[in-house]
């Protein structure tokens, strides 16, 4: 019986010392968004609005993720996204909180807010992934509605892509005019990947995107599934990744550069170490394609590193309106 009560008030001890720890480290912590490209300004300030009252970091991702849904008229994210090589729009995002609650949506139509569904799968189903035809159903059971989302101008650029390309199926982006860019560069942004620490030094973070534009209908990339283009944990802090979504599934990307950090790296290093081992790993294609990661720990440190120049991130605290911050990469040329 002492034996028994000895282990409990152990036990006891143990559960408040480490109570106080979490304390500590949310007060010592920096309250912060950050999120990937130019156009993750406007969300990391949207985000701010939830996190910057008291907010939720959870609350605070999906909301920047809901404007670039919404308000972002971008080919590469949302309801303006090209569509697929058969001129469907399909749309990809997933949200996962530091307790590793976590849910995801794959090829979904017609739904305006993927990451809103992608936290009900999260909060409202015993699963983690939902894709396809049977996404929208529970959409629409949870009361989303169903709207058109391909935009005109989409569409034209589809069919202009369809009467030029000759090309079999290909990870590459055209351009409205035809042109081409390397897949993932600066001028085809694919994924807003969003992540925030909040005052009770919780970490949450959000992904959404079209995908590639002209993809075999079905394809699915990296930013619904998570440890790949978004990882999240309460007691490291989190990752997200833009690019070629099938470099992050392979090297599961953003899980990687979490547990870097959780090894002692630093945000800049974790993410530098894992673009060093998609460039041991793939070296030819690493020439090719765009591979972005974007950091936060649970300090509120941040870094980023990609394999080319041209990725920029956005940090939103106290003191940043929103200010747009170059990553460093592997390879010096521009990415056009």
């Amino acid at each position: 019986m002492n034996n028994r009560r000895e282990f409990l008030k152990v036990a006891g001890l143990a559960g408040v010392a480490a109570t106080a720890a979490r304390a500590a480290q949310a007060a010592t912590a920096t309250v912060r968004v950050v999120a990937t490209w130019d156009f993750g300004a406007e969300a990391s300030t949207v985000a701010w609005g939830k996190l910057g009252q008291g907010g939720s970091a959870l609350d605070a991702v999906e909301a920047g993720a809901r404007w670039a849904e919404a308000d972002l008229c971008n080919s590469t994210v949302g309801h303006c996204g090209y569509p697929d090589r058969d001129g469907k729009l399909t749309l990809d995002a997933s949200i996962m909180d530091g307790d590793l609650r976590c849910g995801g949506v794959g090829a979904l139509e017609d739904i305006m807010h993927p990451v809103s569904v992608a936290r009900a799968v999260m909060e409202k189903s015993p699963h983690v992934l939902l894709v396809g035809a049977g996404a929208q159903e529970f959409a629409l059971q949870q009361g989303f509605v169903k709207t058109p989302l391909l935009t005109p101008q989409a569409r034209q650029a589809w069919e202009r892509w369809r009467k030029s390309s000759r090309q079999p199926p290909s990870r590459d982006r055209a351009h409205g005019d035809g042109t081409r860019a390397m897949p993932g560069g600066p001028e085809r942004h694919d994924t807003l990947g969003i992540l925030a620490l909040d005052a009770q030094g919780r970490v949450a973070g959000a992904c959404t995107t079209s995908g590639m534009a002209w993809k075999l209908h079905g394809r699915v990339g990296d930013s619904p599934i998570i440890g790949a283009g978004l990882y999240v944990d309460n007691e490291v802090g989190g990752a997200t990744a833009s690019g070629v979504g099938e470099e992050m599934i392979r090297n599961a990307a953003s899980f990687l550069v979490v547990e870097l950090m959780r090894q002692g790296h630093s945000p800049s290093e974790a993410c530098r170490l894992a673009i060093a081992r998609v460039v041991r790993r793939r070296p030819a294609a690493s020439r090719n394609e765009q591979v972005c990661f974007l950091a936060l720990n649970r300090r509120g440190e941040v870094g980023a590193f990609a394999l080319h120049r041209g990725f920029v991130y956005a940090v939103r605290d106290a003191h940043n309106a929103s200010v747009l911050q170059p990553a460093r990469s592997v390879y010096r040329d521009v990415v056009i």
